[in-house]
C-alpha cells in the first residue's frame, strides 16, 4: 500500500485523469439508475390520477344472444352513477351509416368535406366522463337526452374542418337531411381523444333517427381515485342483474405492475448505457496504467534487482489501479446522487434512489479499477531485471 500510494502521488495529474474514467462510469451508473426509479415513480403517479379513474364497459350481448340489439338499458347512466365511487357514466357508440349519407355544415352537402367524418352517439354522462374543456358554448345535458333534441357538440378539430369558428351565428351541421344545432365546441378532453374529431349527438336522438348501434356500444365510467377496480366488478350487475354476462367491464391495469414494467424496461436500457460508461472508464484506466508501466520500466528493474519478486510488482500495480478505481467510485457515486437530486428538484419530482445502488457503486469502482489494472500489472511483473536496467 505504501509503494502504491507513493506511485500515485508522484504523478497526481495522471492519477486524476486515470480515476476520471471510473468517476464518469460510476457516476453514470448511479445517475441513470436513480433517474430511472424517479421517472418510473412519476409515471406511476400520473397514471393513477388519470387512467386509474377510468372504466370501460363493452356490450358483448351478441356473443350470448342475437335478440338484444343494445344491452344497455335506457337508464344505464343513472344505474351506474348510483355506485359508490362513480362520478360520471354514459353510453356511446360510433354511428355507422349504410346509405352513405354525408356530414356537412350546409344543406347542400359537400362530398369532399363529408368523407370520414365520425358521428358519435353519446349520453350526456358519457360526454362529462370524457372531462371535456369547452372552447365555446355548452354541453348537452339530461334534458336534451330525454326530449331527443337535435343538438350537437363538435370537437375543435371537427369544427375547424367544417368551417365553424363561432357559435354567435347559431351554426348547424347536417347529417344527411337532418339538421343539428351546434351548442358547443370542445377544445380538449382528458379521455377519448377521438371525440375531438367527431360530431357528438345525444344517444336518444341517434336511436330515434338511425336505430340501435350496429356493432354494440360502450360505456365510459369516470371514478374517484382508488374506486376503479371495485366499480368494474359491480357495473355488470348494476346494469343487468339478470344478465351480467352481457357486459365486459375493463378496469385500468394495476399501477404497481405498470410501474414495475416501465421501471424494468427503462432500467435495462439505462443499465446498458451505464455498463458502456464503466467499460470506457476501465479501458481508460488500463491504457493509462499500461503507459505508466512502460515509463516506469527502470523503476521496476531496480526493485527486482533489490529483491522484489514478480508477485510484489504485480501487487503494487494492481493496488494502484484498485485505489484509483475506489476513489473514482466514491467520487462518481457522490456526483451521481447529486445529479439525481438536482434533476428531481428542477422538475419538482421526488428523488428515488435505491440504497443498494449507492452502497454497491464504490465497490463497482474498486472492481473496475482492479480488472482494468490486471493486464498492465501482469506485464510489469514479467519484466526481467537485466532488460529493465539496460533500458
Amino acid at each position: 500500500m505504501a509503494e502504491a500510494t507513493v506511485g500515485i502521488l508522484q504523478r497526481p495529474a495522471r492519477a486524476t485523469l486515470t480515476a476520471l474514467g471510473t468517476v464518469l462510469g460510476v457516476g453514470s451508473f448511479v445517475a441513470v439508475l436513480g433517474l430511472t426509479a424517479t421517472a418510473a415513480s412519476q409515471i406511476d403517479g400520473r397514471f393513477t390520477m388519470l387512467a386509474a379513474t377510468e372504466v370501460t364497459v363493452h356490450d358483448v350481448a351478441r356473443e350470448h344472444t342475437e335478440f338484444v340489439p343494445l344491452a344497455f338499458p335506457d337508464d344505464a347512466a343513472r344505474r351506474v352513477e348510483r355506485l359508490n365511487g362513480v362520478e360520471h357514466a354514459g353510453v356511446l357508440w360510433p354511428v355507422q351509416f349504410r346509405d352513405g349519407r354525408q356530414v356537412s355544415s350546409s344543406p347542400v352537402a359537400d362530398i369532399s368535406a363529408g368523407r370520414q367524418i365520425q358521428v358519435v352517439a353519446a349520453s350526456s354522462g358519457a360526454v362529462r366522463a370524457a372531462e371535456p374543456r369547452l372552447r365555446q358554448g355548452r354541453l348537452f345535458d339530461t334534458w336534451h337526452d330525454t326530449t331527443r333534441q337535435r343538438v350537437a357538440v363538435l370537437g375543435a378539430g371537427m369544427a375547424s374542418r367544417l368551417g365553424i369558428t363561432t357559435l354567435d351565428t347559431r351554426p348547424a351541421v347536417f347529417i344527411g337531411d337532418d339538421a343539428f344545432t351546434v351548442v358547443g365546441i370542445v377544445g380538449d378532453v382528458r379521455r377519448r381523444a377521438d371525440l375531438l374529431l367527431s360530431v357528438i349527438v345525444p344517444r336518444s336522438t341517434a336511436q330515434e333517427l338511425w336505430g340501435p348501434p350496429k356493432d354494440g356500444a360502450d360505456m365510459l365510467v369516470a371514478t374517484r381515485v382508488g374506486a376503479a377496480q371495485q366499480v368494474a366488478r359491480e357495473v355488470p350487475y348494476a346494469l343487468r342483474p339478470d344478465h351480467p354476462e352481457y357486459f365486459e367491464a375493463v378496469p385500468p391495469p394495476d399501477p404497481t405492475s405498470l410501474r414495475s414494467g416501465v421501471g424494468d424496461d427503462l432500467g435495462e436500457l439505462f443499465l446498458l448505457l451505464a455498463a458502456v460508461s464503466l467499460f470506457i472508464g476501465a479501458v481508460g484506466i488500463a491504457n493509462t496504467t499500461l503507459v505508466a508501466v512502460m515509463e516506469r520500466t527502470g523503476e521496476i528493474g531496480l526493485r527486482r534487482a533489490l529483491g522484489a519478486r514478480s508477485r510484489h510488482v504485480l501487487t503494487q500495480f494492481l493496488t494502484e489501479s484498485a485505489v484509483l478505481g475506489s476513489l473514482g467510485g466514491v467520487i462518481g457515486t457522490s456526483l451521481g446522487v447529486l445529479a439525481v437530486v438536482g434533476v428531481a428538484v428542477a422538475r419538482d419530482w421526488t428523488p428515488v434512489i435505491q440504497p443498494t445502488t449507492v452502497l454497491a457503486a464504490p465497490l463497482i469502482g474498486l472492481a473496475t479499477g482492479a480488472l482494468a489494472g490486471l493486464y498492465p500489472a501482469w506485464r510489469a511483473a514479467r519484466i526481467q531485471p537485466v532488460e529493465a536496467l539496460r533500458r
